[in-house]
C-alpha cells in the first residue's frame, strides 16, 4: 500500500512536465526514480503475499499466473489509456487532464486497498501480535486469525499505536537520572528480568501516556519479543496505585508467568502458526 502512494507520487512527476517542458528530463527522471522506489517496497511484500497463496508448496506456479494476470493487465490498461488520450478535449485541457488521471489513480488506491484488506495471514506480525495480546490481557482470549486480520489496520504506523513500546533502546535511555543511581538500577533491572531474555523498562513522560522501553539480551528470539509485548500491555492495563515502580514490574511479571503459556495455548488453539511468529 506504501508501495502504491509512492507510485502515485511518482506520477505526479509525470503530470506536471507538460506544464514545465524545459524541465521535463529532471521531472521524467524524479517521476521514474519514485516508481523505483515504490518497487523496491512492494516487491518484497509482493513475494510474502504470494507464498500466502501457495497451499500446497507451488509458489512457482502462483508467481507465473499472476505474472501472466499482471502482464494482461498492463496491455489492457495501455490501451485504454491510448483511447482516452484520443479522445478529443483531454489532451487540449489540462484540467480534465488531471482530473482523469486523478480518477484513474484514486481507483488503482481504493482497488489496492480492496485485495489487501480480504488477506488472512496466519503468521504474526507485530501489529497482528499487539491485538492478540491485548485481547489476552483484558479478557483472557485469543481471537482467531480471521477475527485479527480484520481488526488490522494495515496503513497505521507502528509508533502511534498505543501503548507505546519502543524496542531495542540503549541502557543509557533506560537508567536516565542521576548516574549515582545506574548501578542501583542495574542491579535491580538485571535480578527482576534473570528468567527473561529482555529487560523492561516504563519511561513517564510527564502527563503524558507512559512509554515502555525493552532492550534485548543476547539470544533473544521472537518470542522474546512477544513476551515483552505481554507484559507491556499488563503495565498499561493495571497501572500502580504507588510509585513503587519495582514492586509495579515484579506483579508485571508474575502475572507474565503466570498468564503466558495459557495465551500460548489460546494462540494455537485460535489457528495461529507459532513457528510463523516474526518479531524483530
Amino acid at each position: 500500500m506504501y508501495a502504491d502512494f509512492i507510485g502515485s507520487a511518482g506520477s505526479i512527476f509525470d503530470l506536471t512536465t507538460p506544464l514545465y517542458p524545459g524541465y521535463f528530463l529532471p521531472l521524467a527522471s524524479l517521476g521514474n526514480l519514485a516508481k523505483a522506489v515504490g518497487r523496491g517496497f512492494r516487491d518484497p511484500s509482493n513475494r510474502v503475499i504470494q507464498n500466502h497463496f501457495a497451499k500446497s508448496g507451488n509458489l512457482g506456479e502462483i508467481a507465473a499466473k499472476e505474472e501472466v494476470w499482471e502482464v494482461g493487465a498492463q496491455l489492457v490498461g495501455l490501451s485504454i489509456g491510448v483511447l482516452i488520450l484520443d479522445t478529443p478535449g483531454i489532451q487540449s485541457s489540462y484540467l480534465t487532464l488531471t482530473l482523469t488521471w486523478l480518477g484513474v489513480r484514486l481507483l488503482h488506491l481504493w482497488f489496492r486497498y480492496q485485495s489487501l484488506v480480504v488477506l488472512k495471514f496466519r503468521t504474526v506480525n507485530l501489529k497482528r501480535a499487539r491485538i492478540l495480546v491485548r485481547s489476552h490481557v483484558a479478557n483472557h482470549t485469543v481471537p482467531g486469525y480471521v477475527a485479527c486480520n480484520e481488526e488490522e489496520n494495515i496503513l497505521t504506523w507502528e509508533r502511534f499505536l498505543q501503548p507505546r513500546i519502543s524496542f531495542g533502546v540503549p541502557m543509557e535511555r533506560m537508567l536516565g537520572g542521576e548516574e549515582s543511581t545506574h548501578m542501583d538500577m542495574v542491579n535491580m533491572l538485571l535480578k527482576l528480568y534473570k528468567n527473561e531474555k529482555y529487560i523492561l523498562c516504563v519511561e513517564q513522560l510527564g502527563l503524558e501516556e507512559a512509554t515502555y522501553l525493552v532492550t534485548f539480551k543476547e539470544a533473544a528470539t521472537s518470542m522474546s519479543v512477544l513476551r515483552s509485548l505481554w507484559q507491556a500491555h499488563w503495565l498499561h492495563q493495571n497501572r500502580p496505585k504507588q510509585d513503587d515502580v519495582a514492586a509495579w514490574l515484579e506483579e508485571s511479571l508474575s502475572a507474565l508467568e503466570d498468564g503466558f503459556a495459557d495465551f500460548i495455548k489460546q494462540m494455537e488453539e485460535a489457528g495461529w502458526d507459532q513457528s510463523q511468529i516474526f518479531l524483530k
